[in-house]
This record gives C-alpha cells, sequence and structure tokens, in this order.
C-alpha cells in the first residue's frame, strides 16, 4: 500500500455527475447533451402532464361515460350494527347525533348522515341524523329508543 492506490471508502464521496454547460473545455459544452433546436433543448421546457410526444393522449382516446347529477346529495351512511358497537365499546350512553359521530371518526363536520338498517340494535338510543331508512327508524323504535331527523 502506498500513495498510488489510496481512496476514499465506499459510499463516502458523492459525486454529482457530470456538469455539463460549462465552456468548451469540459467536453461537454456548447448544446451540453441536449441536441440540436427543438423544445427539449430549450431553457424552461416541461412537458404537460399526460403529453404523448403529439399522439392522442389516453385521456382524450378514452371516451366520456355516463352523467354526473350536479343537484346530487351525498349522504355518510351509518349502519345500525355500527351504532351499537360503540354502545358496547362503551363509548355512548343513551345519545348519539353528530358531534358523537365525529370524535369516533364515523362522519366529517360537514357531511350529511343518514342512519341505515344494517344489523340490530338492542340499546334503546335517542339518535339524531339527517335522514334514516325505514328500517332503521322502526328498528331504533322498537328498541325503545327516538329517531330524530335534523
Amino acid at each position: 500500500m502506498d500513495l498510488s492506490n489510496l481512496k476514499p471508502a465506499e459510499g463516502s464521496v458523492k459525486h454529482d455527475g457530470k456538469r455539463v454547460g460549462r465552456g468548451q473545455g469540459s467536453g461537454k459544452g456548447g448544446t451540453a447533451t441536449r441536441g440540436h433546436k427543438g423544445a427539449k433543448s430549450r431553457s424552461g421546457y416541461s412537458k404537460k402532464i399526460g403529453f404523448e410526444g403529439g399522439q392522442m393522449p389516453l385521456q382524450r382516446r378514452v371516451p366520456k361515460f355516463g352523467f354526473t347529477n350536479i343537484n346530487r346529495v351525498a349522504y355518510q351512511g351509518i349502519n345500525l350494527d355500527t351504532l351499537q358497537a360503540l354502545v358496547d365499546e362503551k363509548k355512548v350512553k343513551d345519545t348519539i347525533d353528530l358531534d358523537v359521530l365525529m370524535t369516533n371518526r364515523l362522519a366529517g363536520k360537514n357531511d350529511l348522515v343518514k342512519v341505515l338498517g344494517r344489523g340490530e340494535l338492542k340499546a334503546k338510543l335517542k339518535v339524531s341524523a339527517h335522514k334514516f331508512s325505514a328500517s332503521a327508524k322502526a328498528a331504533i323504535e322498537a328498541a325503545g329508543g327516538e329517531a330524530i331527523t335534523l
């Protein structure tokens, strides 16, 4: 081992690769590996998202489909078995409203809530929501509770 075969430890030196556009003497001056003319040779070039070299892009080739109703009202559905689970885990006692649903992450602050009828409800609950399915309302009242429409 002598000065001629010394080298830094593996991984300690990070090379930044070739420095292009630093004059003719570097061997990478002139066009700086970008070729001659065309959009890609110019500064500030960035291709649009989905650009396929002039070929008709996928999002324009595929046909539009269906219909979107601008008046649609989306409800966050919550089933009876979910409400019963809250009671079983002792997270609620007798009242379920939007605040309780938000703290248990079952609904967001701007969500409209609809109670749906899957599962069975054994607890007597006072449930407040924007909508109830007929089966859910019947099940809540059959358990001795109350369904309050907001």
